[in-house]
């Protein structure tokens, strides 16, 4: 049976489950790519914490002074964004770098317990578990994606999924037969012995 000969119901649901077969690869590989770009600043946020806790032990410790903090104002999607401006000496020689502010932002004129990474300079966590620079925004950006990603295509599976089983629904049952009672006939048939009358002579 072509699909025009089928009714418009079937066809709408034979056309359903072709379009899920043909996306059977594509949402997986949406999906997987989705769950993929989510997991990237998580992965950097561990990361992070195994840096904290080495540069905590293997660092150089060293006292740090807050000698400025700029806060920047944000556009129409973004808040307000503050920076910390430290200034510290290693080995006789004066360092400066920018600690963003996070849970913990301190005010000019505060010392903080710092410790340095050997071999550079510029690398080193806070007392209060905060790394210098502004780390993780590009991996935040990516996660966020990903998460759009995966919103997107869980949507439109559960959309194409609901549409089927609407379309499914609508499908009007067959009618159940009833038997139909013919009459006897008269004249019966079969094989039954014929008798021929014989004359007598």
């Amino acid at each position: 049976m072509t699909d025009e000969e089928r009714p418009p119901v079937r066809r709408r649901l034979a056309w359903l489950g072709r379009r899920l077969a043909r996306r059977a690869v594509l949402y997986p590989t949406f999906l997987l790519l989705g769950a993929a770009l989510l997991y990237v600043p998580v992965d950097n946020e561990l990361r992070l914490d195994r840096w904290r806790d080495e540069l905590r032990e293997h660092g150089q410790p060293t006292q740090a002074v807050v000698y400025d903090q700029v806060t920047k104002p944000g556009g129409n999607k973004t808040g307000a964004s503050s920076t910390m401006y430290f200034r510290y000496d290693l080995d006789g020689v004066t360092h400066e770098q920018e600690v963003a502010c996070f849970e913990v932002c301190l005010p000019p004129g505060t010392t903080a317990s710092i410790w340095v990474s050997r071999t550079d300079p510029g690398d080193f966590v806070t007392d209060f578990d905060q790394l210098s620079g502004h780390r993780g925004r590009i991996q935040g950006v990516v996660g966020a994606v990903g998460f759009g990603v995966l919103a997107l295509t869980v949507g439109a599976l559960v959309t194409e999924c609901l549409g089927w089983w609407q379309e499914r629904r609508r499908r009007p049952r067959p009618r159940a037969l009833h038997p139909v009672s013919l009459p006897r006939s008269k004249h019966k048939s079969g094989g039954g012995r014929r008798l021929t009358a014989t004359r007598r002579r």
